[in-house]
This record gives C-alpha cells, structure tokens and sequence, in this order.
C-alpha cells in the first residue's frame, strides 16, 4: 500500500505535469542519467570504464558512485518533501460561500476595464496545485468580508486558460512556485502583486495569510474608500426610481391666504 499510494498519486497529476516534463532540459537532464546507467551496465563498453572496486569489476557501481547517488537522492527527497506530502496527501476543495467571480479568457480583459472606480483583486490558480487548493477558505473568506460594489474579488484558471497566464506573466510551472498569485487591479491596470517574482522567473517566498494579505493590500483602507462609491451609486439610483417630491407650502402661508379669501368674500356681500 505504501508503494500504490505515490503511483497512483503520479497517474492522477500525470496530464498536468507531462506539460512542463516535455521540455529541453528535463529531457537532455533524463537523457544523461539514463546513458549514465546504460553504459556502466552494457557489456563490452563498461569493460573499457576505469573503477575504484576491489574485485576490478568495472561493470558495477564502484563505493564513490553508491555515495554520489544516495548524496543526490536525499537532497532531491529533503527539497521536495512538501510536495510529496501533499501530492499523496490532498486537501479537500473547498465548497463553501464565497463572493468571487470566476473569469475565463475570454471575460477576464472586458471586466477588469468595465468600470475603472472599481478595484479588482485577481487570484491566479490551478485545480491541480495543491497550496491553490489549500489557499481558497483564506480567499473566500476575504471575499466574504471585504466584497463590494467599489471592491471585488476574481479568479482565474491559468492551468485551464495558458493564453492569460503568458498574457499576466503568471508561470504555471510548479517549479517557478507562482502558484497562486494575487494581483491588485485598478482601471484594468495592476497595480502589485504577491508573490513578486525574480529576475530568473522564480517566485520571492511569501506567505499566503489572511493577515499578510489585508496588510500588503491595504485592504481595510481600500474597504472604506469603496463604500463610498458604493454609497454614491446607491443615491444616484433612488433619485433615478424615485423623483424628488415638490416641497409642502408652510401652514402659515396657506392659513393667511384662507383668511385673504374670507375677507374679499365678505365685502362683495
């Protein structure tokens, strides 16, 4: 069981990973290990192979080799135990209430340049990585209470729609760990974004709290001066539905004109 668990773990995000896999260095990188076993394992070209063994056998792994090997696979298995952990070990998705409107890329440039009093805050992700997956309760939850007319919360799929992650500059490759990101739009323009990246592509560590992002973001601040807009829109719309009601005259004014009345009502009698 403890050997099915990792391979069928594999098999599911097989689709996903085989897209980043298929490129010219991990292919050049896979194509070096294997001629190094194939030709320290095939007869007639091992023999010419000089070797530090006892016994002279060159077609074997000689005591320098074996400690190379296991020096490199415990640094590869330290680097990425994380990953590991959480590929066996998914967290569940996240199905609970949340205020967030789910672009495509097709609607994500029309939205974002709708209104340009509105300030957007854009989460990149893929249903396939795991810190996305972990990161959406935070999300939702920030939805929840900062969410108003002035101030709205989205995402996006890169895994799903490429053309927007080259567009946003947002790498969807596990190894640039810029899954997920956080971009701050105002006037369909950004403005920032967390994780900021560096010069060789890879994302600056960051943590992804909710006290991080209220604080990076401004949020509270943002908050308040989108109620504003919210308030201003809402006084346009009910003088729109409802036209100001012309002012009473003052019951003063109306007794003095009634008595006016009597009076002129007498003399002609």
């Amino acid at each position: 069981m403890a050997l099915l668990t990792p391979l069928f773990a594999f098999l599911y995000h097989l689709p996903q990973v085989y897209k980043w896999l298929l490129k010219p260095y991990y292919v050049a990188s896979l194509f070096m290990s294997i001629a190094f076993l194939a030709v320290r394992k095939t007869p007639g070209i091992c023999d010419r192979l000089a070797t530090q063994r006892e016994d002279g056998n060159s077609c074997d792994f000689d005591w320098r080799e074996v400690e190379i090997l296991m020096f490199l696979s415990a640094i590869v298995m330290m680097k990425n135990r994380r990953a590991i952990f959480l590929m066996t070990c998914k967290p569940p998705l996240y199905m609970g209430p949340e205020y967030i409107k789910y672009f495509s890329d097709k609607t994500i440039d029309d939205e974002l340049a709708r209104d340009s009093r509105v300030t957007w805050i854009v989460e990149f992700f893929a249903n396939w990585s795991p810190e996305c997956q972990s990161f959406a309760s935070i999300y939702a939850d920030l939805s929840l209470k900062y969410n108003c007319a002035g101030l709205k919360f989205g995402k996006v799929d890169i895994g799903r729609y490429g053309e927007v992650s080259k567009k946003y500059k947002v790498s969807a490759s596990p190894l640039s760990k810029q899954l997920p990101s956080l971009v701050l739009f105002q006037g369909g323009t950004e403005v920032m974004r967390r994780p900021q990246v560096d010069k060789k592509g890879r994302a600056v560590s960051w943590s992804f709290t909710e006290e991080n992002i209220i604080r990076e973001f401004n949020l509270n601040e943002l908050y308040q001066k989108s109620k504003k807009l919210s308030k201003s829109r809402g006084d346009k719309v009910n003088q729109s539905q409802f036209p100001p009601v012309p002012e009473e005259e003052e019951p003063e004014q109306q007794g003095a004109e009634a008595q006016g009345e009597e009076f002129e009502s007498k003399k002609d009698k």
